[in-house]
C-alpha cells in the first residue's frame, strides 16, 4: 500500500512539473495579453468608484423584480456574495485542473486569455453604459440617508487610485447597467459550456447563473433590468469575441499547438502518418508535386537537363523488352556505412539508367532511413 501511494505521488510530481513547464512557455508566449486584461481589471474598479463620486440617492425605481422577489435585507445580503465567490473559486480551480488530472483538455494560459479578452471587451461596454446614466441604486447603502450613499470629494488623487479595495467594490453605488456579477458568472459558465467535459456540470451551472441572477435582484443589488441587459450582452460578446480570437488547441485529440514542443511520441505518430501518406501515393506537402527523374537511383530535379536528357538517351538506345519488378519491401538501415551500401547495391542492379522508378528516402525518429522502391522497369542488358 506504501508503494503504491508512492508511486502514484511520483507520477502526480512529474505531471505538475510537466504541466508547469509547458505552461510557463505559454506564459512567456502570451504574458502581454494577461497582464492587459489584469491591468483592466483595475481601470474597472477605477472607473466605478469614479460613478460613486457621481451618484445621487433618490427613490427606488418601479421595478417588476422586486416586486415578485422579497427583499433578503441587509442581514442576508452575503448569501448573493457567497454563491458568486463559490463560482469564482470552483472556476479558478477548473481552468488549473491539468496540472492534477491526466485527462486534459485546455491549457491554463490560453484559457485565461480567452476569459480576459471577454471580461474585457464585456466590461468596456458596462463602464460606456453607467457613465451615460446614473439611476439611483435600490442597495440599502445607496438609498436616501445612508452616509455610504454619497462619496465626499477626494482630497487627492491618490485616494481615489486606490479605489478603497474591497470596501470601495463592496460598497459600490451607481455602478448599475449592467451587472458586474452576472458578467463574471455567465463568462465563466460559457467558457465551461465550451471547454468542460461534464455534461451535470454544465446543466448545474447554468442552474447556479439563474439562481444568481434572482439573488442579486433579491438582494437589491441591481435592479432586474441590470441582470437582463447582462443575460443578453454577454453572450452576444462571447459569441463574436469568440469566433475572432484563434480557437484553442484539443489536448484530447493530440493536435498541439506549434508553440508547443512536440514529444517523442507525437514525433513518431507524425512521421508514421508522414510516411504513410507517401507509401499512398500522396505528398507530405500539397504544393510540392513537381516531377523528378532519377539517374543511377538518384533523384534529380527537371531542373537537371542534362541528366534527365542523357537518361532518355540511354532508354531510345536500349532494347524496348523490359521487366517489370514487383513492389520491393522497406529496408529499415540504421547505420550510414549500411545506407551507403544499400545504395550502391541498387545502382549494381540498375546499371542502366532505370526507365521509371520510385525512390523514396525519409527518417524516422530512431535515426532510420526507409528506401522503398516500386513500379521498378529497367532494361534486360
Amino acid at each position: 500500500m506504501t508503494l503504491y501511494i508512492g508511486r502514484e505521488a511520483s507520477k502526480l510530481w512529474k505531471r505538475i512539473c510537466a504541466e508547469t513547464t509547458t505552461e510557463i512557455n505559454l506564459l512567456l508566449d502570451n504574458w502581454k495579453y494577461l497582464l492587459a486584461g489584469l491591468i483592466f481589471q483595475y481601470i474597472h474598479g477605477l472607473a466605478a468608484r469614479g460613478v460613486h463620486y457621481l451618484h445621487r440617492p433618490g427613490p427606488t425605481l418601479q421595478d417588476l423584480g422586486f416586486f415578485i422577489l422579497p427583499e433578503l435585507g441587509q442581514d442576508k445580503g452575503y448569501i448573493s456574495e457567497t454563491v458568486f465567490t463559490c463560482v469564482f473559486l470552483s472556476f479558478l480551480l477548473w481552468t488549473f485542473h491539468p496540472f492534477i488530472f491526466k485527462t486534459k483538455k485546455i491549457y491554463t494560459v490560453l484559457v485565461w486569455c480567452r476569459v480576459l479578452a471577454f471580461l474585457v471587451a464585456s466590461q468596456i461596454l458596462r463602464i460606456v453604459t453607467f457613465y451615460s446614466t446614473q439611476l439611483p441604486g435600490p442597495n440599502y447603502h445607496c438609498r436616501e440617508g445612508s452616509k455610504l450613499a454619497r462619496l465626499p470629494k477626494p482630497e487627492s488623487v491618490l485616494e481615489v487610485l486606490l479605489i478603497n479595495f474591497p470596501r470601495g467594490v463592496i460598497y459600490g453605488c451607481g455602478d448599475l447597467i449592467f451587472s458586474s456579477h452576472m458578467i463574471f458568472t455567465l463568462v465563466f459558465v460559457l467558457t465551461y459550456q465550451k471547454y468542460g467535459t461534464r455534461r451535470c456540470i454544465k446543466q448545474l451551472a447554468w442552474l447556479v447563473a439563474i439562481i444568481q441572477s434572482l439573488l442579486i435582484v433579491a438582494s437589491r443589488k441591481h435592479y432586474t433590468v441590470d441582470v437582463v441587459v447582462a443575460w443578453y450582452t454577454v453572450n452576444l460578446v462571447v459569441f463574436f469575441i469568440d469566433k475572432k480570437l484563434p480557437e484553442l488547441p484539443d489536448r484530447t485529440s493530440g493536435n498541439l499547438p506549434l508553440l508547443l514542443p512536440l514529444s517523442t511520441k507525437d514525433k513518431d505518430n507524425k512521421t508514421k502518418e508522414e510516411n504513410q501518406k507517401l507509401l499512398n501515393g500522396n505528398s507530405v506537402d500539397p504544393a510540392d508535386w513537381r516531377r523528378r527523374s532519377e539517374v543511377n537511383g538518384k533523384t534529380m530535379e527537371d531542373a537537371n537537363g542534362l541528366h534527365a536528357d542523357t537518361a532518355m538517351n540511354e532508354k531510345q538506345k536500349l532494347s524496348s523488352a523490359l521487366v517489370h519488378c514487383a513492389v520491393l519491401p522497406c529496408l529499415c538501415i540504421k547505420s550510414s556505412a549500411i545506407i551507403m551500401i544499400s545504395i550502391n547495391i541498387y545502382h549494381g542492379i540498375f546499371q542502366a539508367p532505370i526507365a521509371s522508378a520510385c525512390v523514396i528516402l525519409f527518417p524516422t525518429s530512431n535515426a532510420e532511413i526507409v528506401i522503398v522502391v516500386s513500379q521498378c522497369r529497367r532494361p534486360l542488358i
